[in-house]
């Protein structure tokens, strides 16, 4: 008896998690990637799962929103976050990665399953056959248009930015010392800190703000017009992903309040918590690349060489990539998908990742693997699964399948999606662990009446 046969469409974050599920399950799976074929301005290399942002996946800590949906994809065997724990490098409270050897390992996992095949071909129409759609918020443009015809929405959009990375041999660690906020992480301390004065800061925000940018092209139409949207469109960016310059048009103090908050810090030099500061993350495993915390930015790149050279430590900087804005893309879920992730009108079509209006790189993972999941449910006649929406994965599921027309906005795990506990909790650290508690009996409970692992 032949396999049942699943199409998934993008092989990023979503689509790899999704791949692989579908094929644990017994899913003769064809994973199309359009790169090397077709490039989308911001990924770098032709491997599956690149993280072309942040290499940090978030908050690793149990009582965090991005830790309890970590914990949730431990309990479901996610390929990608078991990857990225192989492959992880000093972040303090954070789960961050070698994105290279990321890359490579889950590339490696889905080219040598033996229900996989890996085509390197552009899908340019939707599939006919049942299908998991992941291209993530550069899909193409050709089979935008194919998505438009099919959901009867134009796309919605907000910029994202990226940020710069440093070769570590570059900055000056006579200015800069190591250390985690609070003294989390490893004993030396898990970022390199660049430390601010008043006056070195405010001649950082100056140059900042009065620094040239890329201008952004009009890649889109208006996302309103039929009266269909959401509070997104040229020339709006995330909040969650602000560019650099754009904060700092904020307000005099929008920086150090916000990414260069300098609380848990000292100043080995002083004795005293700077005015601000900036941190710098390990990048790679060899430690000789660091990335620029919250530093995303679509400033020219000799802008950029100019301005983040005003920062204390890195007036010798080498930059082994600058930052750069590119395009999000998603769709309208609240009316267009099931909580199941399944298309409204045509239950063999499952969507999954930055497309649905999720973000962050886990969240991304969390609906690939329930996509995965789901679609081989379908195959097999079973029923697809909706989780409880006291799980984070259930929660954001729910949120972009539920949001009103007024409210619908990319969602990353959060408490704020999760049902009220039965009692108030004023404790912040007792409500969260409470939380915490609460998702994971549920899905402990829901995972115990399923036929899944």
């Amino acid at each position: 008896m032949s396999k049942p046969e699943l199409v998934v469409v993008g092989g990023g974050l979503a689509g790899s998690e999704a791949a692989w599920q579908a094929a644990e399950r017994g899913v003769k799976v064809v994973l199309y990637e359009m790169r090397p074929r077709v490039s989308t301005g911001a990924h770098t290399t032709d491997r599956l799962a690149e993280l072309v942002c942040s290499n940090s996946l978030g908050s690793n800590l149990p009582d965090r929103a991005a830790g309890v949906l970590k914990n949730e994809l431990r309990r479901m065997g996610s390929l990608l976050l078991r990857t990225a724990e192989e492959v992880a490098v000093p972040a303090g409270g954070a789960l961050a990665v070698d994105r290279e050897q990321f890359a490579e390992r889950v590339t490696n996992a889905l080219q040598s399953h033996p229900n996989i095949e890996i085509r390197r071909e552009e899908v340019t129409a939707i599939p006919e056959k049942p299908a998991i759609i992941a291209t993530g918020p550069l899909t193409s443009p050709r089979l935008s248009r194919a998505l438009e015809k099919l959901t009867g929405f134009e796309h919605l959009y907000f910029y994202d930015a990226i940020a710069p990375i440093v070769v570590a041999d570059s900055i000056n660690m006579d200015v800069c010392f190591r250390s985690s906020r609070y003294g989390r992480g490893g004993e030396e301390g898990d970022y390199i800190n660049c430390p601010m004065n008043r006056e070195e800061y405010e001649r950082f925000v100056d140059a900042l703000v009065n620094a040239e940018r890329i201008e952004l092209h009009d890649f889109e139409k208006p996302v309103l017009e039929g009266g269909h949207g959401v509070r997104a469109g040229k020339g709006k960016f995330f909040e969650g992903c602000l560019p650099i310059e754009v904060l700092a048009r904020r307000g005099r103090d929008a920086l150090a309040f916000g990414p260069l908050r300098p609380v848990g810090l000292t100043d080995p030099r002083t004795g005293k918590r700077p005015y601000a500061v900036v941190q710098l993350r390990q990048d790679n495993l060899a430690g000789t690349l660091y990335n620029m915390v919250g530093f995303q930015t679509n400033l020219k790149f000799g802008e950029q060489k100019r301005v983040f050279r005003l920062i204390p430590g890195l007036e010798n900087a080498e930059f082994a990539r600058f930052g750069q804005m590119h395009r999000n893309t998603f769709i309208f879920s609240p009316a267009l998908l099931l909580p199941t992730l399944q298309f409204r009108t045509r239950p063999d079509l499952f969507f999954a990742g930055q497309i649905t209006g999720v973000e962050g790189y886990v969240g991304n993972i969390a609906t690939g693997l329930l996509a995965g999941w789901n679609a081989a449910r379908f195959l097999q006649g079973k029923q697809p699964l909706v989780l409880p929406r006291e799980t984070m994965l259930g929660a954001l599921c729910h949120y972009i399948t539920h949001a009103s027309e007024a409210d619908f906005q990319p969602m990353k795990a959060n408490y704020g999606i999760l049902p009220p506990l039965p009692r108030r909790i004023r404790n912040k650290r007792k409500r969260y662990s409470a939380y915490a508690q609460r998702a994971r009996a549920a899905l402990d409970k829901f995972l115990q009446t399923i036929s899944e692992p």
